[in-house]
């Protein structure tokens, strides 16, 4: 082959990826419609889609108050809290350019989860009266703090990704003992409460508790816009980043920042919901034949995988279970092919 065909063959590609991650962006977006009107209809009071549908219009009386007040915030929750912990992993993934990168496996979600028990149960054992602001402090204090700490401990001229995930490994390992003993120091029904909480539930979301979540996600979109252009920067490395004016280290923190942001809201809200941020930029980049993980297609991945898993959650037992262990039973299953893949890559 020719050099010139050989280049317009490469321009081939670089013209038809965007169109084949925009499409693949439409299919998600339309599963997740899908998704959500089925399980709007889901439920001990079932309705069908046309059901639905009026419903949503506010015309359907009573189905409108099942629709609208009762199943309603808990898919808008699924949606948001998914989509919040799919650009977590998103950017963990981007920075240390690793598959494994993500708050579950660094410890920022664990660390969180630690705040949240040492907000509400307290060091001696205690229940500590906070409410939702307690608790949401106690998250993003317990998540930054786990993440100043793992990037404390893996700075090295520099911090390298593969050694930010071994250190959060162990932070990781270290956390889950401490939160083993707060909870046996608890109260038994405040020791209960917070370890059934830990599992990852969306069963308590109310309108109160998915409105300030969008809001902060909306928030939070004005800096994540700003940091696409120095993280894609990053992502080729430190020194191609550091000769396009990059500050290296800062702007490597302030990303962390954010997505540890992220995940403290989704561990405040609802408890650590794990795997989510692991698997869907995975999963969203290997649908775009993208060779950086795109974000708008994880986010949307990461809404439909909270929001399905949720459903499976609901409907698949007889007795509903926490979303929490389902994603830690799909996400164990996608972890273990992972490292087959990779080891076969090796």
């Amino acid at each position: 082959m020719s050099a010139g065909a050989g280049s317009r063959t490469r321009q081939a590609r670089l013209t038809h990826r965007p169109v084949r991650s925009w499409l693949v962006a439409a299919g998600l977006l339309t599963g997740i419609v899908i998704l959500s009107i089925t399980a709007l209809g889901m439920g001990d009071y079932p309705l069908n889609p046309a059901e639905v549908l009026v419903a949503l219009t506010g015309g359907g009386g009573f189905d409108s108050t099942v629709v609208l007040q009762w199943r309603l915030p808990r898919i808008t929750a699924a949606l948001v809290f998914g989509t919040a912990l799919a650009l977590s992993g998103a950017l963990f993934q981007t920075l240390t350019r690793n598959p494994l990168g993500s708050p579950d496996i660094i410890g920022f979600s664990t660390g969180a989860y630690t705040g949240v028990l040492l907000a509400t149960v307290g060091l001696g054992g205690a229940t500590v009266a906070g409410g939702a602001i307690g608790t949401s402090l106690g998250a993003l204090i317990g998540g930054l703090g786990t993440a100043l700490i793992v990037y404390l401990l893996a700075y090295r001229d520099g911090v390298q990704g593969f050694r930010l995930i071994v250190v959060g490994i162990g932070i990781t390992a270290a956390l889950h003992a401490v939160n083993s003993w707060i909870l046996l120091r608890a109260q038994s029904e405040t020791a209960m409460g917070a370890a059934i909480w830990g599992a990852g539930s969306l069963g308590l979301t109310s309108w109160s508790a998915v409105l300030p979540a969008i809001g902060i996600v909306l928030a939070v979109t004005p800096l994540l816009l700003l940091a696409v252009r120095p993280l894609r920067q990053l992502e080729l490395g430190d020194d191609v980043a550091a000769s396009h004016g990059v500050r290296v280290e800062p702007t490597r923190l302030a990303i962390l920042g954010i997505g540890v942001l992220l995940t403290a809201l989704v561990t405040a809200a609802t408890g650590p919901i794990a795997f989510v941020a692991l698997a869907a930029p995975q999963i969203a980049r290997l649908l775009a034949r993208s060779p950086g993980i795109p974000l708008v297609n994880s986010a949307l991945m990461g809404a439909l995988v909270l929001l399905g898993s949720d459903l499976i959650a609901q409907q698949a037992l007889a007795q509903p279970i926490p979303v929490g262990m389902v994603t830690v039973v799909l996400g164990g299953g996608y972890l273990a092919a992972l490292l087959a893949y990779q080891a076969r890559k090796d």
